[in-house]
């Protein structure tokens, strides 16, 4: 997918918010929310700011879209990102059905740099019982009750 200068435009300005959040102790990571040429949400990484794994600067820019559009999906947005995305803030992209995500560095450079993800993407691609972080599942039934209890709520809002 080629990029255009309205692209290269949003791409710099998460880059300069990348560097405004390493000036105020958080980690050098930016990104943007745009529909329609406007930018509905913003985040910085805010990880060891909140003491919160999940505060990376994309899933805080989809939680401040979605709440500035009031919908959970993201549908015709573009995420704009200082870095290529890790595995957790891809996964966000896609469960908030963003159409697009540009990106500047790549995981490769946020790995030089000790932002290493690696390990994650090859433990994704192992079967269960070969990860390094292990699983159980246990209940599965009772588990199951509120999928029902979901499916049969006439009022319900569709992922």
């Amino acid at each position: 997918m080629a990029i255009n200068e309205q692209d290269k435009g949003f791409l710099r300005e998460a880059i300069q918010m990348a560097e405004a959040s390493v000036r105020l102790g958080g980690g050098p990571f930016a990104a943007l929310v745009v529909r329609d040429g406007e930018i509905v949400g913003r985040g910085n990484n805010r990880v060891t700011l909140n003491l919160d794994p999940t505060a990376h600067a994309e899933v805080q820019a989809i939680r401040a879209a979605c709440e500035h559009l009031g919908d959970f999906r993201l549908t015709g947005c573009t995420l704009y990102v200082s870095c290529e995305p890790c595995p957790m803030c891809l996964a966000a992209s896609y469960w908030a059905r963003l159409e697009r995500v540009v990106y500047a560095a790549s995981a490769a450079d946020a790995a030089a740099v000790g932002f290493d993800d690696t390990h994650i993407h090859e433990q994704l691609l192992l079967p269960e019982a070969q990860r390094q972080l292990k699983m159980a599942q246990g209940l599965r039934a009772e588990g199951a009750a509120p999928f029902t209890l979901w499916q049969q709520t006439e009022d319900r809002v569709d992922y």
